[in-house]
């Protein structure tokens, strides 16, 4: 009689441990499971887009977020230290070599993030390497096509150049597909005071 009692009890123990492990794997398993699909294509929260008072800094309208390769989990961006935050950070901070290298390592690990290759792009256009920089365009351009926040981008890297016949090229082109859009109607305004003041912008 005691020994079926002790079988029994250690048959409830062991049960409930079981019990216990799945329930640990079965959050464990919902907590890596990537975000839903709609959330690939959402704007980033408002405090990762650049101040709208400072229309000379590229990347004034928020870029969408790229589509991760299927294979990569997670949606790049929603980790406060992975590299597309971090390179955000040190953008916002205008440590432009520091963005860079962040930037750079997102598109190696998520080659097929548009908003990586855009936040790369702009700090190439900072540091001052805009052949590097039409690149990383291009590959985002390759991603989610010409955007709004793309064309407005370039827009503004060929104002950093000098080059204004370009520049209002893309301007204009952004402005056609967002009529009114306030920050490309910023860069336009930054366009008409540069030619008037016959300099690049700084």
């Amino acid at each position: 009689m005691r020994h079926g009692i002790a079988r029994a009890l250690i048959f409830a123990v062991c049960g409930l441990w079981l019990a216990a492990c799945n329930t640990t794997g079965d959050l464990a398993n919902q907590s890596a499971q990537p975000p839903p699909a709609d959330m690939a294509s959402a704007a980033p929260p408002a405090d990762n887009a650049p101040a709208a008072a400072d229309p000379t800094t590229t990347g004034t309208v928020p870029a969408p977020l790229g589509v991760p390769a299927a294979a990569e989990p997670g949606l790049l961006g929603s980790d406060p230290n992975d590299e597309l935050s971090l390179g955000k950070k040190m953008y916002r901070a205008n440590n432009f070599g520091l963005a860079e290298t962040h930037f750079r390592r997102a598109v190696e690990l998520h080659p097929r993030d548009a908003e990586a290759w855009l936040g790369l792009a702009a700090s190439y256009d900072r540091l001052r390497r805009f052949d590097l920089a039409d690149r990383a365009y291009n590959e985002a351009i390759k991603i989610v096509g010409a955007t709004v926040e793309i064309l407005n981008n370039q827009g503004f890297s060929y104002m950093l150049r000098g080059d204004f016949k370009r520049a209002r090229e893309k301007l204009r082109a952004a402005d056609r597909k967002d009529p009114g859009n306030k920050y490309v109607a910023n860069n336009l305004h930054l366009l008409q005071e540069s030619i008037r003041q016959g300099k690049q912008v700084e």
